[in-house]
């Protein structure tokens, strides 16, 4: 369900979300984000969308400020990783 760069980047950048690792390897961090039902979206936009959706209080946020929140990891590709711990 998630490419290899989306389950590298999280196991890469899990600091920026939990204070501890939640994941040591590769195949812990696709089972956790299979666990928590990550999202992957397409444009920093749809990210607005869909926490927005989830009852996240992004109204007054900058695309810049959804870009930087602990909880959206940018991929290489250009889509974004919402993990929402």
């Amino acid at each position: 369900m998630y490419t290899e760069e989306c389950i590298q980047t999280f196991l890469e950048n899990q600091g920026q979300l939990f204070d501890e690792p939640v994941a040591d390897t590769y195949e812990e961090a696709e089972a956790f984000l299979e666990d928590c039902m990550a999202v992957v979206v397409d444009s920093i936009k749809e990210v607005k969308k869909y926490l927005d959706s989830m009852g996240a209080d992004v109204e007054g946020m900058t695309l810049d400020e959804l870009e930087e929140a602990s909880e959206v990891f940018p991929l290489p590709n250009g889509q974004y990783l919402i993990v929402e711990g």
